[in-house]
């Protein structure tokens, strides 16, 4: 090994959850240090747009109520949350957004001086805080990543981890890293939080970021955790639509936007969300997602209209998406904005409780990468930067605490060695991806994906940050292939042709998985793990 460090508790990402989760435990006395794939500044939480979902008790409607909001996120999960988790995260919102504004975070404010609340789809009331208009992931990094600075944790940046390490019955030990230059070296600690954000980087189309490669469920995986609802993948229903088709990350056209007054047209000038359901334009986002995909085949044309006309002053309160749109010669002050599905949001992951704790002990996940039980199915719209806030501060509380009671290990492993792994070309795993494991799926497209992958992966070792990315989305890919087939039915955003019906009565349950001693991925019943504090 080239180089070497150590910390009580490992960070594996500089999103939400995990620069919430570094400042909390640098304030407990712990030794952190966070790894980040690029800049600390990169990552999903930066090109979040719509907002925040929270009832503040001193500042809501009058009719909106924490169990509203909670009854709000079960209905979108569509009867795979977990409402002890859903009650529990949801309602540490409150305290969540006032560390943050403690943090240095500002948010938009109305003439009242009160923050400014909008409505997205899913909710019955005007509770999505939002700053910078349509900017609200990037104040939100900007807070955490200036506090970080400021209290001088820690940061490698453009660092990659390659493999979790592991010591004396399984505990984690660390983690074996690279440098820019590619150069690998050792992070011992015995405590490592999984932040990597999400998998967008499967498809072609999606609104994540480059460093979206979905590593935090291959590391966890080959560190023997469970994954849970992997199958769940949220499409936003609407992205900004290019010339040949949406290909690459797309800016994100905010759900706001529709909270707002702007409705779905198709290309010959219909309502696209008549009669499809009691919400219309602001609909859960698989609902709508899935009217969009329909609409646009039946009239021949890769896109839908997105009419925000109506909505005056639109410049100055979605400014990100009106840059956007003037990129490519449209305003949405005076045109429809042409719009299309693309990969967001994971709605499964590492199965974790709310602590972050996983089965694998010293081992924690928060944010996107982790499935709490708080998103089932299907995530209710702007619950994401709230989980990353609450369930980041709380896995750091729960490591200092499993360290306090000697839980973890802190032996240093000895020699430790870049693994060989499976990796498929990245265009052919976009492309089978996106055509087999998108808004509409089947048995006959998912078994195809699979035996495409698994007869294009080569096993290769992991010399370089590239590699490390590419395995990770193989065997991520695989993962979700599986978990898509083990589903048969149709449920939240997980959308089978030759299943359209969902079955409660045996499919009401997380579908797990594992590898086992061989490196196989086996389903299990573990789905989501509980584990007491």
């Amino acid at each position: 090994m080239n180089w070497e460090a150590g910390a009580d508790l490992l960070v594996v990402g500089t999103g939400v959850a995990g620069l919430t989760a570094a400042l909390r435990a640098r304030e407990l006395g712990l030794r952190v240090l966070v790894v980040s794939k690029d800049a600390v500044e990169s990552g999903n939480t930066g090109w979040a747009q719509g907002g925040i979902a929270v009832v503040r008790p001193d500042e809501r409607d009058e009719s909106d109520s924490l169990r509203k909001h909670v009854d709000d996120t079960l209905v979108a999960g569509a009867g795979l949350c977990d409402p002890q988790a859903v009650r529990e995260i949801l309602a540490g919102g409150a305290e969540a957004i006032a560390r943050l504004r403690d943090a240095g975070a500002r948010f938009d404010s109305g003439a009242d001086g009160l923050l400014a609340r909008t409505r997205e789809g899913g909710h019955q009331a005007f509770r999505v805080i939002h700053a910078g208009g349509d900017a609200t992931g990037a104040e939100v990094q900007r807070a955490l990543v200036d506090s970080v600075r400021g209290g001088g944790i820690p940061v490698l940046e453009r660092h990659c981890v390659v493999e979790l390490l592991r010591g004396d019955g399984g505990a984690i030990a660390g983690a074996l890293a690279m440098d820019g230059e590619d150069r690998p070296g050792v992070l011992h600690a015995p405590a490592v939080l999984l932040a990597t954000g999400g998998l967008g980087q499967l498809y072609a189309a999606t609104t994540n970021p480059d460093v979206a490669t979905g590593d935090g469920v291959a590391l966890a995986l080959r560190a023997g955790a469970t994954i849970a609802d992997l199958e769940f993948v949220q499409f936003h229903p609407t992205v900004l639509y290019a010339e040949g088709g949406p290909r690459g990350r797309r800016p994100l056209v905010t759900e706001a936007v529709r909270g707002e007054g702007a409705v779905l047209l198709d290309v010959r000038g219909q309502r696209v969300m008549d009669g499809v359901h009691p919400l219309g334009d602001l609909a859960p986002r698989d609902v709508v997602s899935a009217a969009i995909t329909r609409r646009a085949a039946e009239t021949g044309a890769e896109h839908v209209l997105l009419d925000a006309t109506g909505i005056a002053g639109f410049d100055r309160r979605f400014p990100t998406v009106h840059a956007s749109c003037r990129a490519v010669g449209i305003d949405p002050r005076s045109e429809p904005i042409p719009v299309a599905s693309a990969a967001h949001y994971s709605c499964g992951g590492v199965a974790s409780d709310v602590d972050g704790r996983t089965g694998v002990t010293g081992l924690y996940a928060a944010g996107e990468v982790a499935c709490t039980g708080l998103h089932g199915a299907n995530r209710l719209a702007s619950n994401s930067l709230l989980e990353g806030l609450v369930v980041g501060a709380r896995a750091a509380d729960a490591a200092a605490k499993d360290l306090g009671r000697a839980r973890l290990t802190r032996k240093r492993v000895g020699d430790v060695r870049a693994p060989a792994l499976a990796v498929a070309e990245r265009d052919l795993l976009q492309r089978t991806m996106s055509r087999h494991a998108s808004i509409g799926r089947s048995e006959e497209g998912l078994a195809a994906a699979a035996g495409t992958l698994d007869r294009s992966a080569i096993v290769r070792p992991m010399s370089s940050a590239r590699a490390v990315a590419d395995a990770s989305l193989t065997l991520t890919a695989q993962a979700l292939l599986a978990a898509a087939r083990q589903r048969t039915e149709s449920r939240g955003c997980h959308r089978r042709s030759d299943f359209p019906e969902t079955d409660d009565l045996r499919r009401l349950r997380s579908t797990g998985l594992r590898l086992d001693a061989s490196g196989w991925l086996i389903h299990t019943e573990a789905g989501i793990v509980r584990t007491a504090a």
